[in-house]
């Protein structure tokens, strides 16, 4: 649709998808330029771009553009200068500290010095308009761990997460997290009406309480689907690296945070994990065994950051340790071959091999929070693997660090869990498997097993060789269950040597994701 104002320009509509393109000259960072405004006009669309070539003495020199969605943080109009503040993907080739040639972005401003005043407002508004076309968010609730990593979150916001804020103009409230546990109590309490999004600055386990805190609450229907950014800030970061790298995406803060900032939105399965009349929701991955020692055990060593795991992993897999017990699973489509079958009387379901969470307060008052996942399934379909196991991980999404990818199968929405076991394994072997975690390739070796299920009951025994010593059970980068007799105290955790039931709820959660 023409626009009715008095300066000169060319427009035009492409074939398949319509646009309305303003074509002007202007000066672009000093330098004489003929630039043009493409905006989307078809319904269900959005966004536009700017581009424009350098003239010099009549010819061209070469030509720039921004997609308002995929490079453009935000844009302030001075008179007659329109400045964009963008956010550019830089040209990166494949190297040794880039080998997956990961697109990386830069912050640049590039001002547009328009001839009049009336054309710097016409521009203004119509770039104001698609941006505001995009749908991202306004206000933002920030919790950032001090604590977390090498307790650099703090500086991780201020340096590279508020600026890129404030350059989209999107208004925020920071909150900083003062003990274990704090950001559930946030996100329990938190009036949320007035955000458009509840974002951490941390690892996996504060985004693991936030979901925590939004499922114990009596609104947990409209809670659960405020959406959820997390900004890497922790040791192991998952959850991150699992939203970027799909799509290419440098593993950064930044790129983490412009990903908040553009408002693309994904759904995110969450895992009930239910024990007696305790329940708690994972959101990443479970752990038990050789993984769960490493990731804890090397807490001690948390002044050194990421190089922790790795030095602790060598230490564990040379002093190998496994762990007696029973893994019960529903297989996903496809997967059925794996394990035995459970034998149980005709008609009972499967699960009902531990008790579910209670339905009702001390009172006899009927609980209004989050009870977990509804979904029962038959004996029939339940299968079994027992152990000894060296290890066992339960997967959500793919990495489960920065670089560690053990699930290269899973998905953020498919219904299902990737349990990942490794029984009996030369300690040569499994030196190999873990270097070999990095790409995923692990998943092919004949000392792993790999599957897919619907849902899982996982009974944690004694190390063995010792009818003493038990192990650590880990979800999301915290312990909810250890043999420690005296750390079972703890009433937010589970008991070691009873059963664990996970099931999935299907998308219940949203999070902000790069597209």
């Amino acid at each position: 649709m023409a626009m009715d104002h008095p300066l000169e320009k060319q427009k035009m509509t492409t074939t398949n998808i319509k646009t309305q393109t303003e074509t002007v000259t202007v000066s672009v960072n000093g330098s004489l330029s003929k630039a043009s405004l493409s905006l989307l006009t078809e319904p269900g669309t959005r966004g536009g771009e700017l581009r424009w070539h350098l003239i010099d003495h009549g010819r061209s020199r070469g030509e720039k553009s921004l997609d308002f969605d995929r490079d453009v943080l935000g844009v302030e109009i001075k008179i007659k200068r329109i400045v964009v503040k963008a956010f550019e993907i830089v040209a990166q080739k494949k190297s040794r500290l880039n080998c997956l040639g990961e697109k990386k972005r830069i912050r640049r401003d590039f001002v547009f010095e328009m001839e009049t005043e009336e054309m710097a407002t016409l521009w203004g508004r119509l770039i104001s308009d698609c941006m505001n076309s995009l749908g991202r968010p306004q206000e933002l609730f920030i919790i950032v761990n001090p604590f977390g990593g090498k307790k650099r979150g703090p500086k991780i916001f201020e340096n590279e997460v508020k600026p890129l804020l404030e350059a989209a103009g999107i208004n925020f409230k920071m909150q900083e997290t003062r003990y274990r546990l704090h950001a559930r109590e946030i996100a329990y309490s938190l009036d949320f009406t007035n955000y458009d999004g509840i974002v951490t600055v941390s690892g996996d386990g504060v985004l693991a309480e936030v979901v925590n805190g939004l499922l114990k609450r009596e609104d947990w229907e409209r809670a659960i689907k405020m959406p959820l950014g997390i900004i890497p800030g922790g040791t192991g970061n998952g959850m991150v690296k699992s939203l970027l790298h799909p799509v290419g995406d440098h593993y950064s803060a930044s790129n983490a945070t412009f990903a908040i900032i553009r408002g693309h939105k994904c759904s995110l399965d969450v895992a009930s994990i239910v024990q007696g009349e305790k329940m708690l929701f994972s959101v990443l991955l479970l752990t038990w065994g050789l993984v769960a020692d490493i990731d804890i055990e090397s807490e001690k060593l948390r002044w050194m950051g990421n190089t922790r795991i790795e030095i602790y992993s060598l230490l564990r897999i040379f002093g190998l340790r496994r762990y007696n017990g029973k893994i019960r699973f529903v297989p996903a489509p496809g997967y059925e071959e794996y394990g035995d079958p459970v034998r149980e009387p005709d008609g009972s379901k499967g699960e009902t091999v531990i008790s579910q969470a209670a339905s009702v307060n001390g009172d006899g008052s009927k609980l209004r929070c989050y009870r977990g996942a509804s979904t029962e399934f038959e004996a029939s379909k339940w299968r079994f693997i027992d152990g000894p196991f060296v290890t066992v991980w339960i997967h959500n999404v793919p990495w489960a660090s920065k670089d560690v990818m053990a699930a290269p199968k899973a998905q953020f929405s498919d219904g299902c869990l990737d349990l990942v076991i490794v029984k009996d394994c030369p300690k040569k072997v499994l030196l190999s498997l873990f270097l070999s975690i990095k790409d995923g390739s692990h998943v092919n070796s004949p000392f792993v097993t790999y599957l897919k299920v619907k849902a899982l009951q996982l009974e944690p025994g004694r190390r063995v060789g010792d009818s003493i010593v038990r192990g650590i059970i880990d979800m999301d980068g915290e312990v909810i269950a250890r043999g420690d007799e005296a750390t079972n105290l703890d009433p937010n955790l589970m008991d070691y040597g009873s059963p664990f039931l996970m099931k999935l709820d299907q998308g219940l959660a949203t999070l902000f994701c790069p597209i």
